[in-house]
């Protein structure tokens, strides 16, 4: 089953002084999200990440289009209860607790008054604020208040999680702490569909990514396959940079740290590559086949759709991998 399902969605706004100029936002968005996965939805900043979670959430209508939540229209009722949503830059009020702050969204979302007191303290200890119940967020740092607020996401058990750059800001160490959640809560069965553009959490996390770019879905892949495919290069590291001229000279890239080099090179000059550094005795310590990364396939996506010229007809250049 679909967790989301999401088809010809799209977001035009008029701007100009007259209200006479057409802005798109989001341009006939096609995707679909699978139940218990944690789908990355990649993009530069006003790509149209944010505008597809709102009209996910209900916060604004689309122009035209249709979206679905576990087989149920986005405005149903039923919808509201089974998501838990983080905005990317929430606003509570300062003179808050975190402790009334989550007693406040439990009720909101409906859970029964019993039930609030404990599930608040449950929440606080998982997200790490077990001890700062009852501070006042003004004091919170920028990783506390992500904290406090992915409780206030998940405090009524919803089964899909929507996080606006979750990890936008943090220091590393926030980073991790927020990323470890977001694997806790996938592996309880939860959906997460979070919007980044920190490939390397993306490349951590995710079973699929999207790209989007100009409010233009430019491709969609499985992580495991994008990095499985590791192209045509190989990485040589070596003790002695003697060789270093003549490896370059195989248009190789290359780098040196005091004795210890190192060169990315095609594997057809490989053979090549490795005979000039034995001539000048230079110390084989590595030959690593270099893996793609998220970022490559990324930067690529992006490129093509701007050398499309925004075009996103059927012979536009989005590329899909399915499992």
């Amino acid at each position: 089953m679909n967790a989301i399902e999401i088809s010809g969605l799209k977001k035009t706004y008029s701007v100009g002084f007259f209200r006479k100029t057409e802005k798109v936002a989001l341009r006939d968005l096609s995707l679909e999200v699978h139940e218990g996965e944690i789908f990355g939805y990649l993009g530069p900043n006003g790509a149209g990440k944010t505008t597809t979670l709102k009209l996910l959430m209900g916060l604004m209508f689309p122009t035209s289009g249709w979206a679905k939540i576990l087989g149920m229209d986005i405005n149903h009722p039923l919808v509201r209860a089974s998501v838990g949503f983080l905005p990317e830059q929430p606003y509570f009020y300062d003179y808050l607790t975190a402790a009334e702050l989550l007693e406040y969204y439990a009720q909101l979302s409906g859970v029964p008054a019993k039930e609030r007191g404990p599930r608040t303290r449950k929440m606080l200890e998982r997200v790490g604020l077990a001890g700062s119940e009852n501070t006042q967020l003004r004091k919170f740092s920028k990783g506390m208040l992500q904290r406090a607020g992915i409780a206030q996401a998940i405090v009524h058990d919803p089964k899909i999680l929507f996080l606006d750059e979750p990890m936008s800001g943090l220091d590393p160490i926030g980073r991790r702490e927020v990323r470890d959640l977001i694997q806790e809560l996938h592996d309880e069965g939860k959906t997460i569909f979070f919007s980044t553009h920190i490939l390397s959490d993306a490349e951590t996390l995710c079973d699929r990514v999207a790209v989007l770019n100009k409010g233009e879905l430019r491709g969609i892949g499985v992580v495991a396959d994008l990095l499985a495919d590791s192209g045509n290069k190989v990485e040589i590291v070596w003790q002695g940079s003697a060789a270093t001229a003549a490896v370059r000279a195989l248009n190789a890239e290359c780098h040196t740290t005091g004795e210890i080099a190192r060169a990315v090179v095609s594997k057809t000059v490989l053979d090549a590559a490795i005979d000039v550094i034995r001539q000048a005795k230079g110390n084989l310590i590595s030959v690593t086949p270099v893996q793609a990364t998220l970022e490559e396939y990324f930067l690529k996506r992006i490129d093509q759709g701007a050398s499309a010229g925004g075009n996103t007809k059927a012979d536009s250049p989005v590329l899909e991998v399915k499992a």
